[in-house]
């Protein structure tokens, strides 16, 4: 497990936030093998299992365990894993992050916590929580369409400030976040986005990569675009990213993650299978995807 310190070398450019396969109601752990293997053979640089893309919700704790020691033990050391541990029940989420700790996942994502709409002194004693009871490297995910409660800039500079805080995924659409966030929380904070349509832009402010679902599908081709932003190469990121423009919109015609799901079944690699409240896509959706798909070359 890279020590803190390591992280900002080794989390950077394309990061998957994983689906989870099904079939017939269980975790079809072979498809995630596959799912696993493909990402580091096709450059994605970290693996993110049990994020809210992996359907983490409505896993049992008992596979929300199980799907973050596959990943490790499939990762092999090759890419870093981050495992997702978040939860609206502040115990729970240490229990997560303990499982993985246990798991040797290299660090967690947490989410900030939805639905109870905590105020920005309650997001900070739940991340102070996590932080001072596992001794992991956290990324802080603030996605505010989703959770309806907005982590500020200024909290999150207070969060940067605990020990094993070592960066954030943001998803709150506001680009100018990510200027701000060095301001107050340092030029070692890594910031990675969490919207794969904005994901170019935001490496062009100042991040270093995106947790992604396009990725998912698309492994090699968001891979490319992200390293081209690293590299500085932003007229060829700009060329790879317009392939998937129509990607980036289709896997989100519906609830996420059935499109992803979808688009995943097509190229042979899962079941489309996912757990309500979410439900498989509908035809005028699957046409979208597979338009998408095409328009990127991946059909």
């Amino acid at each position: 497990m890279p020590a803190h310190s390591d992280l900002s070398s080794t989390v950077k450019g394309s990061i998957p936030a994983l689906i989870t396969p099904f079939r017939n109601g269980i975790v079809d752990e072979r498809a995630f093998q596959g799912l696993v293997e493909r990402q580091i053979a096709e450059g994605s640089r970290a693996l993110v299992p049990c994020g809210t893309t992996g359907e983490s919700p409505t896993l049992s704790t008992e596979e929300h365990v199980r799907v973050v020691e596959l990943c490790v033990e499939i990762a092999r050391g090759r890419v870093p894993v981050i495992a997702g541990a978040g939860s609206f029940n502040t115990a729970h989420a240490i229990e997560l992050a303990r499982h993985a700790k246990h798991a040797r996942a290299d660090a967690v994502l947490v989410v900030a916590p939805y639905y109870n709409k905590p105020s920005q002194d309650g997001l900070f004693a739940h991340y102070k929580a996590i932080n001072d009871a596992v001794d992991i490297p956290i990324f802080v995910y603030n996605v505010p369409s989703r959770t309806i409660v907005d982590i500020s800039v200024e909290t999150m500079g207070r969060i940067a400030q605990l020990p094993h805080v070592v960066g954030c995924k943001d998803a709150s659409s506001d680009m100018s976040r990510v200027a701000r966030h060095r301001a107050l929380c340092g030029e070692d904070f890594i910031q990675i986005s969490g919207d794969d349509g904005s994901a170019l832009g935001f490496n062009a402010g100042g991040g270093v990569g995106c947790i992604s679902v396009t990725s998912n599908v698309a492994p090699k081709l968001f891979a490319q675009m992200q390293d081209a932003t690293l590299q500085g190469a932003f007229g060829a990121a700009r060329q790879l990213d317009a392939k998937m423009a129509s990607l980036h919109k289709a896997l989100f015609v519906e609830p996420s993650p059935a499109p992803t799901k979808y688009a995943c079944s097509l190229l042979g690699l899962c079941s489309d299978e996912v757990r309500l409240p979410i439900i498989p896509c509908s035809d005028g959706a699957k046409a979208a995807i597979r338009g998408a798909m095409t328009e990127a070359g991946l059909l």
